[in-house]
């Protein structure tokens, strides 16, 4: 029975498996958008780029079908020793971590985490994917074929077409069966509630305490630090923290004095009620308190020249936005109320709306108004905080 079986199966494979070079380059291209657009979607924090994350799921299901259509075809290589060459143990690796890769993903975005070393397992699965990079390089330098050796005939192309439809439907049905489990609290980007995980730090009760790679100073002592707004702007601005938080409101909750004179801190005060949506794979909802950029770059004078404001942490790391996008985020002395810990970016943190959270800098000390973007913020994220 179990022998009748498995030729039913092969007999099934063999009539839709596309030929072996197409599947090897369909394989080598899928990989590459989905480490591009995985990377790509870290970035998008607005609806309006729903657009990728979508591609990228569908994509990845696509390549769970061609994963399958090539390790059916390699198995009884794999399966028997003697079969073996130097290329062989990589290759299973390169297998192994793709499959793992595959795994992670399709888990997380039918609801599971199981954290691992702090991480979650949207975590581990850019992680997998990340190491998938190398392991493919060295499998297409030993194992390379040109692609004007593959042969795409019109059925291949409608098999391998199949596939790519087969992934798109077969994500919506993962986001309508997730709906129909009370799973549609996740975010478009892929990111939970902080409720729904388990196992990340968190400060109070209130939402996990996480840092862009190394990036974690030591605390920073609020009387002695300021801010400076500086650049293409007439008039530069050295403030300090009673001025940034809202010197009456800070007195008052200190429970010292009537804050009488703190009139002018109390004007510049905003609240912003903004979603903070972590790389890591959770979000949450909160009331930030602060002054709004907009306001700062009014009283310094921001030049007509001005395009851009830079945000520079205490560490060095940094992230600029355009100048019209800057004017409506917040520089948030407060979350919920209170004031920031150190984790969450005390004395002042950006809050920025519709960006990710490696986004929003912390312990920020300087903004500057500048001509032109800072295309260099992207080695920064890499290397601060890294002795």
């Amino acid at each position: 029975m179990f022998g009748g079986a498995r030729s039913r199966l092969a007999a099934t494979f063999r009539r839709v498996e596309p030929p072996p070079r197409v599947v090897d380059w369909a394989l080598a291209a899928t990989v590459a958008f989905q480490i591009g657009s995985g990377l790509v979607s870290f970035t998008v924090g607005s609806p309006g780029g729903e657009w990728v994350f979508w591609l990228h799921s569908a994509g990845g299901l696509a390549l769970v079908g061609l994963l399958a259509f090539k390790l059916w075809r390699v198995r009884r290589r794999v399966t028997t020793p003697a079969a073996w060459d130097g290329a062989t143990p990589l290759s299973v690796l390169q297998a192994l971590v793709a499959v793992a890769a595959l795994a992670t993903g399709v888990f997380w975005v039918v609801g599971g985490n199981v954290p691992f070393l702090g991480w979650t397992t949207l975590n581990l699965h850019v992680g997998l994917g990340l190491a998938l990079v190398p392991l493919i390089l060295i499998h297409l330098g030993s194992k390379y074929h040109s692609p004007r050796d593959v042969d795409v005939d019109r059925r291949a192309a409608l098999r391998t077409g199949a596939l790519l439809v087969g992934g798109a439907l077969a994500w919506q049905a993962s986001e309508a069966t997730d709906r129909l489990l009370g799973g549609a609290s996740r975010r478009f980007t892929g990111s939970k509630p902080t409720a729904d995980l388990s196992g990340a730090e968190t400060e109070g009760g209130e939402f996990p305490v996480t840092s862009w790679v190394a990036d974690d100073p030591d605390p920073v002592d609020r009387d002695s630090w300021t801010l400076s707004v500086a650049g293409l702007v007439d008039e530069p601005l050295e403030l300090d923290y009673g001025e940034v938080d809202g010197a009456a409101d800070a007195t008052a909750d200190e429970g010292g004095g009537d804050g009488a004179d703190g009139d002018a801190g109390r004007e510049s005060r905003a609240t912003l009620e903004a979603t903070l949506d972590c790389t890591s794979g959770w979000y949450t909802i909160q009331e930030w308190g602060g002054v709004r950029v907009g306001d700062l770059l009014e009283s310094a004078g921001a030049a007509e020249g001005a395009r851009y404001v830079r945000f520079v942490s205490v560490t060095g790391y940094r992230w600029s936005l355009p100048v019209e996008e800057a004017r409506d985020v917040l520089l948030a002395t407060r979350v919920g109320g209170d004031r920031l810990s150190h984790g969450h970016g005390a004395p002042a943190r950006l809050v920025a709306p519709d960006r990710r959270g490696f986004q929003w800098v912390k312990w920020v000390e300087r903004v500057e108004v500048r001509r032109r973007g800072d295309p260099a913020q992207w080695l920064v994220t890499l290397v601060s905080g890294f002795d």
